[in-house]
Parts: C-alpha cells; structure tokens; sequence
C-alpha cells in the first residue's frame, strides 16, 4: 500500500485511491442516469384501444303535443272558443291512462292587412297547446278522439323508450364496448408476442341516450275520424357506447 502524501496538516490520499473514489462515483451517476430512461420505457410501453357497443330497444312511449287553434273577427270570441274547444280536449285526456300533462303554449295574435299604406287589423289567431305521453298502443285511438273533441293541431309526436330499459340498455352497451376494448387488445398483443401486464387507464364516453323518434301526423278532420284509427308504430331506439383502454404490456 502506498504511503500517505503529507502537505502541510493535511494528509492526501495516494493516486490510486483517487481513480478508485473517480470510478465509483462514475458507476453510481451511470447507474441513477440509466433509472429514468428505464422508467420512461415502462411508461411509454402502453397499448390504447377503443371499443364500441350498442343496444337496441323498443320506443314504448310516445310524447305528443296537440292542441286548438282558432280565427275570428275579435280578440275575445277566438279567446272564447279556444277556451271551450281546450277545456274539451283536457277534460278528455285526464280521463285517459296518460303522464306528464302541461300546458306548453297560449298564444293569441293579431292578424294584419297590409294592402294600404298603414298595417289595419282584420281578425285574430289563436291557440292553447299542451304535451303529454301516453302508451305507444294507446296513441293512436286517443289522437283520434282528442281531434274528435276538439283539438285541431297536432304538433308533434316523438317516440321514446321507458327510463328503466334505457338504463338497462346503457349498462348493457358499456359492457359490450368493455369487451370490445379488451378483445382487441388481446388480439394485438397476442400478435405481436407480448402479454398484458395492467389496465392503467379507463376511459368512458358516457352512453349516448338516443333522440326521440319524430312521427309526422296531422290532424284528421271530424267526420273521417270515427272511420278509421291512426296507426301509429313506435320503433326502436339505440343506446351507443364507447371505452378506451390503456394497457400497459
């Protein structure tokens, strides 16, 4: 062993323990400078994969909006009439098996003569509308008696699936695009001879609730009524689904 260099008070080690303090040192900042990049490959080595899934159920609700519309000379005779022909067709649906009854607009306007050189009020219009659901199997025959009661305007009817099967379907829909995800997964590692070691993200894009289904109707007149019912059919809806996997291998 080589001896100690003396300078002054202080003692210096040899050479040869320098170069083997230098190497060590180097080891170890090699050592912590390999430790990210290994993490870092850990990190990038992740599969993302989207799967779909859908489900399909029938519309068992239809949403209708009708009402009563009605001209005059008068603002107070079309308000009259409209009130005896609305009070008629209310009277009517509260006696049927319906849900969510709400009046959805009162209009009264007048109506202009634009042939001169000032606008001149010839008349006016006027309406009382209101929206309820009801059955799909069931529309048809009541829109047919709301017209005979009264109701001349039937603006819209859409079709919908009861809350509890549009939930159901919802559920049903997240897991087939679970599986979906995670099948092709399976395929691409399975391909490329490499094994899933964690699923460490999820990501779900909320089922979509599917739109109402539009049904064009209109308003039969009274004598035709009485003669043959309104066929109505409702469909089907379809609940979509999508979830994103990051698995990393």
């Amino acid at each position: 062993m080589k001896p100690l260099a003396m300078v002054g008070r202080w003692v210096l080690p040899s050479a040869g323990i320098v170069f083997g303090l230098t190497a060590l040192t180097v080891g170890l900042l090699n050592t912590a400078a390999i430790a990210p990049v290994k993490a870092q490959e850990t990190l990038s080595r992740v599969l993302t994969v989207t799967g779909e899934g859908s489900e399909s159920i029938p519309a068992t609700l239809a949403r209708v909006q009708l009402g009563v519309t009605a001209q005059g000379e008068d603002a107070e005779t079309v308000q009259q009439e409209i009130a005896r022909r609305s009070s008629a067709v209310i009277e009517l649906l509260r006696s049927q098996p319906i849900d969510k009854l709400q009046t959805t607009g009162i209009r009264l306007n007048p109506r202009y003569n634009y042939d001169g050189s000032r606008p001149r009020i010839v008349g006016y219009t006027g309406s009382n509308t209101v929206s309820f659901q009801i059955s799909t199997d069931e529309v048809g025959t009541l829109l047919d008696d709301a017209i005979a009661t009264g109701a001349n305007e039937i603006s819209s009817v859409s079709f919908v699936a009861a809350d509890e099967a549009l939930d159901s379907a919802r559920d049903t829909a997240l897991q087939e695009a679970t599986a979906d995800a995670q099948a092709q997964a399976d395929v691409v590692l399975r391909s490329l001879n490499l094994s899933s070691q964690e699923i460490v993200s999820i990501q779900v894009n909320n089922a979509i609730p599917p739109t109402p289904i539009p049904y064009a109707a209109r308003a039969r007149q009274l004598e035709t009524a009485a003669d043959v019912s309104t066929p109505v059919e409702g469909g089907e809806q379809t609940v979509n689904a999508r979830v994103t996997l990051q698995i990393r291998y």
